[in-house]
């Protein structure tokens, strides 16, 4: 084979890949086509986020306001039981308005149990600064740094402490 013939041959090869490969401006279309989609892509992902922060902020704005919905109605029947109360004739007895006054007080128990209120009664118990107040150090019978008195019954909302017990504690000898 002649020089001019291989040199031919390598010339409709080069042309066979030049056409089989896309032109320049062909690919930068094709690029730009690929660019144009992702950019579409990331608009709708931007906007997908920020419509479900959005529905989230608002959720939690519906929770925050009508957190105490459930529990505002429950203590409705407690109202009404006391304002029945207050309704009743001069000639109520003490023994009926101490039963009214019992039933009431049940009643608000009910719903403290319902809404996860419990109270903190800690008579005899060790002292503890997380769920109770100490307002004074007594001389006592019993072990050093008990509780001795409850003043004043504290409670826990789903195990939170939402009112320390105030209490009266042993003295140490």
């Amino acid at each position: 084979m002649s020089e001019e013939q291989v040199n031919q041959e390598n010339v409709e090869a080069a042309g066979a890949n030049v056409d089989s490969t896309p032109s320049l401006e062909e690919m930068l279309r094709q690029a730009e086509l690929n660019a144009q989609e992702h950019h579409d892509a990331w608009l709708r992902a931007k906007a997908e986020t920020e419509n479900v922060r959005r529905r989230a902020l608002d959720d939690v704005e519906k929770a925050r306001k009508f957190a105490l919905d459930k529990f505002a109605a429950d203590l409705l029947a407690v109202k009404d039981s006391l304002e029945a109360a207050l309704a009743t004739g001069d000639n109520v007895s003490l023994e009926s308005v101490k039963s009214g006054v019992e039933l009431t007080l049940k009643q608000l128990s009910g719903v403290f149990e319902k809404n996860a209120i419990n109270e903190i009664n800690p008579l005899g118990a060790k002292f503890d600064p997380n769920c109770h107040q100490a307002i004074a150090m007594v001389d006592a019978e019993g072990e050093p740094n008990t509780v001795a008195q409850v003043l004043q019954k504290g409670y826990l909302l789903n195990e939170r402490v939402i009112r320390p017990a105030m209490v009266m504690v042993v003295k140490g000898k």
